[in-house]
């Protein structure tokens, strides 16, 4: 299967910041325990690196990294029907590697 990121934005339909203003922080606090095997970070202190959030153009989002599935597919599946469910928008990330300046 090929992994890619999705990004859930934190913006309404209406165009509103999605409320609670911490709810990034919080979804991704629920998903800290699901981590890669020999992965040492500490649910209580860190995030999953398969659920962080991120303020992209002033917008509240969720990276999610969909290897998450094959750890838990009940997980993937939360953070999917959570975006979901608030109408909230999510984009699959593209890949962007810039040729260095010469």
């Amino acid at each position: 299967m090929n992994h890619k990121k999705l990004f859930i934005q934190g913006i309404t339909t209406s165009g509103k910041p999605f409320r609670p203003s911490d709810w990034a922080e919080r979804l991704c606090g629920v998903m800290s325990t699901f981590r890669p095997p020999g992965d040492a970070g500490d649910p209580r202190f860190t995030y999953s690196p398969y659920a962080r959030p991120v303020v992209i153009a002033k917008v509240k989002c969720v990276v999610i990294d969909t290897r998450l599935g094959d750890l838990d597919p009940r997980a993937l599946d939360f953070v999917m029907n959570f975006a979901k469910d608030n109408e909230l928008p999510i984009e699959e990330a593209c890949e962007f590697e810039p040729k260095p300046q010469t």
